[in-house]
């Protein structure tokens, strides 16, 4: 594999691993913070704990892929 392949695999995973926080940041805590602040359009009731859960890990999801674009790289 040549460096260029290489370099396009990091920015791959760069671009997966990025998503990934911003899908947390989105989904978990952002409405986290929103409800501290008294802003919050998220309740307690279990589709929103659920709702949550489910952003988290898509977040987690998307950071594990791009793990597995580096673990095929090759010197």
């Amino acid at each position: 594999m040549s460096l260029i392949e290489n370099e396009r695999m990091k920015l791959l995973a760069t671009a997966l691993n990025n998503l990934g926080v911003a899908t947390i940041v989105t989904g978990v805590v952002a409405p986290i913070a929103a409800n501290l602040y008294g802003h919050g359009a998220i309740s307690s009731d279990t589709t929103a704990i659920l709702i949550g859960i489910v952003w988290l890990f898509t977040g987690v999801g998307l950071h594990l892929v791009a793990q597995t674009v580096l673990g095929g790289m090759r010197p």
